[in-house]
């Protein structure tokens, strides 16, 4: 079903211009992300605030809507920068009480578009090159933007005499409005390019190269200049903002600047030490657990970690060790550990008796079934 635009901005199918710019100016305070962080409901809200908007304020695209009940308006790829109609609306009244061409220089620069990319664990860690594929709207290449028919010209507006404004006084005041015939663009174009349909641009895609740095997380977003938007006209495009999202590893978690790694140690190696196997995000590397080593201890291995944005080395990884404790034991090495119960009876007793020299003993025989 298409959308009612004039429902969402909640005026009558016979507004004016003016009526329209102020129902948008009224909804669009209230559903501004700036007042609402956080609230998906409200940004949703405001793109189909700016989109509705984005169609009546045009001569155009309203009597297209009017008419087709479309305005053939852009994919819904990407989302496009809240910054658009939204100040385009406060720099119209700007201009309106101060006579000033604010709102045609703001217009030079197309929307931004939006990306996101997913990548994988490593690839934020060391970083990576990525080529996109973005639909996006080109400049026509028949008109060159300019939205009229090659070897025609536009007609000069009669209501404004092609200044874009119209000059009208309050008593006292004088004060030059945007002129709603031209849509202050001080012409009317009666014959629209074919190409693009009047339109300035024409649906195309593009193949971008993106250059993740190192060390980058869920949330961050690059910005590649000039790969959004074209604006009508002469304008020049707007940016592309890819906003990243890095997948869970199966193995390895990530703390900050750091790599975390749990690894299964048996118990005569937490006892009596020895060397394990330890994976990190480079491959595998040999760690050594000193003898009576504590279930829980974490190990710092230097260096292993993210690269920190500061350009400055690299975080650490931190391996949490996690003793195993044997399930299915067989005849013998049950009674051995009930041997190893008894041996070891009290603290005390196992000061006296000590430590390392009772259980170098005792294990020799359990490190062939544990191990």
């Amino acid at each position: 079903m298409r959308k009612d635009y004039y429902q969402i901005l909640g005026v009558s199918r016979n507004a004016t211009d003016e009526e329209l710019k102020k129902a948008y100016r009224k909804l669009a305070l209230k559903y501004h992300p700036d007042r609402n962080p956080g609230d998906r409901q409200a940004e949703e809200m405001f793109k189909e605030i700016n989109e509705a908007y984005e169609v009546l304020s045009s001569p155009e695209k309203r009597m297209r809507y009017d008419r087709f009940g479309t305005a053939e308006e852009a994919g819904s790829f990407f989302d496009f920068g809240f910054q658009g109609n939204f100040e385009s609306v406060f720099n119209d009244l700007f201009s309106d009480f101060f006579g000033t061409q604010t709102r045609r220089q703001r217009s030079k620069k197309g929307d931004d578009l939006r990306y996101n990319l997913e990548i994988e664990f490593e690839e934020a860690v060391f970083g990576v090159e990525k080529e996109i594929e973005i639909p996006k709207d080109e400049r026509c290449p028949v008109c060159n933007g300019s939205r009229i028919e090659p070897g025609y010209q536009p007609v000069t507006c009669k209501v404004c005499g092609g200044r874009g404004q119209v000059r009208q006084s309050h008593g006292f005041f004088t004060i030059n409005r945007t002129c709603e015939y031209c849509n202050g663009e001080g012409f009317i174009i009666k014959d629209p390019c074919k190409a693009c349909k009047g339109r300035g641009q024409v649906k195309t895609k593009k193949k971008v190269k993106v250059k993740i740095p190192p060390g980058v997380e869920t949330g961050m977003r690059l910005k590649i200049r000039g790969e959004g938007a074209f604006g009508y006209g002469d304008s020049h495009p707007g940016d592309l903002y890819i906003v990243l999202n890095v997948k869970e590893h199966p193995v390895f978690e990530r703390e900050g600047d750091d790599i975390i790694v749990r690894v299964d140690v048996n118990f005569p190696t937490m006892c009596l030490g020895g060397q394990i196997d330890v994976p990190t995000i480079e491959g595998t590397t040999r760690l050594n657990i000193p003898a009576g080593t504590q279930p829980g201890k974490v190990f710092r291995i230097k260096g292993l970690g993210v690269q920190r944005h500061n350009g400055y080395g690299r975080g650490d990884e931190l391996v949490y060790l996690n003793m195993v404790v044997p399930t299915n034991l067989t005849e013998r090495q049950r009674r051995l550990i009930e041997d190893l119960s008894k041996e070891l009876g009290t603290e005390t007793e196992t000061r006296e008796k000590g430590f390392k020299e009772r259980f170098k003993d005792i294990f020799t025989c359990l490190i062939s079934f544990f191990l």
